[in-house]
């Protein structure tokens, strides 16, 4: 039996089938993840930076051969999928590089005579359920800092993408790091014994919202600490501007990254009354104008989604919106996996596409009277990961800043993520943080450690 396999979307042809893993083994995995624990928590942390550190080398030195297996796995286009792997691999550096600050001692002011400090200490073995989306940079973020603070990982991919975790888990090994992070090719009922293992003491998920929510649900029943890092429809709000194409470019930026198959991407973009006609007109040419094909090829901008499945989904999603009243402004039409650059106007709050988020390259434009109505709007969703706002008013920037329910603002800048900066969302999104210090935080035990004097 295999559900893990790597089916070339820009194709159709299965190019490899991994074999789901053994109940013998993956007990193997488990224990071998625990002793890992007893030793790994002990090495001094200079030493837990240092197998990060090559971690990142590897990463750099493999980096063609690591993007062309995402090309293939999931279509992601060419440039993007280098990018990516030079992402993860700054990331799992930056790691490295913070590893004192993140385990260091933090001391606390106190009344009494003595000294009180948190000291973080790792909790023991987690386990990382990962998408398809972002094959290296979700594993690094994930594995990185929980690595550095002394955890060990047991690493569950996406059944599309056993060749990148099988290149991944080279990696660690290659590193030296063998047992510290394991690559598993589970099922869903064999993710959950590992969730319920009393030798795991966490689950981090990153995908859908019913992913999430079945994984926090076998969590809370074990007791088990979960992160959610979920979906998102996230609001790009263009209040006003001294250069309109600029903005339109940034806005067609943040809707296509990753063929639009990115959790934090724009998605919903609500214009001011004055400058709605004069945006949909642009956005409408520059989204239709971006070319769909090879992920291989040099100049495509949007291959195919990561299935056919997918893309009939996407499909479904427009067609059901035209049918209760939007209007379809350009694209729709779907080709096998591919699907082109699409834009929804008219979208009202009785329709499902107003509250739904749209995987893949569809930008839905909304008209709105002013900032009131545009945060309003904003916040109108079940989502709260990320936002975007465009403004030329610095006062308005903050203020419209403060008042959106969202984990992450950016103002007049898209695709400004860095391994610095927390990523995570509130609502329906999620309930954790990755990258950044906060990451380091998820699974460790704050410990606080008082001494008389």
């Amino acid at each position: 039996m295999t559900d893990y396999a790597v089916v070339n979307p820009a194709t159709g042809e299965t190019l490899a089938t991994y074999p789901t893993i053994t109940d013998e083994a993956l007990e193997t995995a488990i224990a071998g993840a625990d002793a890992a624990y007893r030793t790994w928590r002990d090495q001094p942390v200079a030493e837990r930076a240092a197998g990060i550190r090559k971690v990142a080398d590897l990463h750099r030195e493999r980096r063609d051969d690591l993007a062309a297996i995402i090309v293939r796995e999931m279509g992601k286009p060419l440039e993007a999928a280098l990018g990516e792997v030079d992402f993860a691999a700054d990331i799992t550096e930056y790691y490295a590089d913070h590893a004192e600050k993140i385990t260091g001692d933090q001391p606390i002011d106190i009344d009494g005579e003595g000294t009180a400090v948190i000291r973080r200490t790792p909790l023991g073995v987690l386990l990382g359920i990962m998408p398809w989306n972002f094959p290296y940079y979700q594993v690094a973020r994930f594995a990185a800092p929980n690595i550095v603070v002394g955890n060990t990982i047991l690493l569950k991919h996406a059944p599309q993408c056993p060749e990148s975790a099988a290149a991944i888990a080279a990696i660690y090994a290659d590193a030296g790091l063998e047992g510290v992070y394991t690559n598993i090719y589970a099922t869903n009922d064999q993710a959950a014994a590992v969730i319920a293992d009393r030798r795991v003491q966490g689950v981090s998920v990153t995908g859908s919202e019913r992913a999430g929510a079945a994984v926090a649900e076998i969590a809370g029943r074990n007791l088990k600490k979960v992160a959610l890092e979920l979906g998102g429809s996230d609001p790009f709000i263009l209040l006003s501007t001294d250069d309109l194409d600029s903005a339109v470019e940034a806005a067609v930026a943040a809707r296509l990254d990753n063929t639009g198959q990115s959790c934090n991407a724009a998605k919903r973009f609500i214009v001011v009354d004055g400058l709605y006609d004069a945006f949909l007109e642009k956005f409408t040419a520059a989204m239709s104008g971006a070319k769909v094909g090879d992920p291989f090829a040099d100049d495509t901008v949007l291959g195919p989604l990561s299935s056919v499945t997918a893309a009939e989904r996407l499909a479904e999603q427009v067609d059901r919106a035209v049918s209760q009243g939007a209007t379809l402004v350009t694209g729709g039409t779907r080709d096998g996996a591919f699907y082109p650059g699409t834009v929804l106007a008219d979208v009202t709050s009785d329709m499902d596409a107003y509250r739904e988020e749209f995987f893949g390259p569809v930008g839905v434009v909304y008209k709105v009277a002013d900032e009131d109505a545009a945060v309003a709007l904003a916040n109108d969703t079940s989502y709260g990961l990320g936002s975007y706002v465009f403004t030329t008013d610095e006062e308005q920037a903050k203020r419209v800043a403060d008042r959106i329910d969202a984990g992450m603002v950016y103002v007049n800048v898209v695709l400004a993520d860095e391994p610095g900066l927390p990523f995570g969302g509130v609502k329906r999104s999620g309930t954790s943080r990755e990258m950044g210090l906060l990451a380091a935080d998820e699974f460790v035990n704050k410990k606080l450690i008082r001494v008389g004097a």
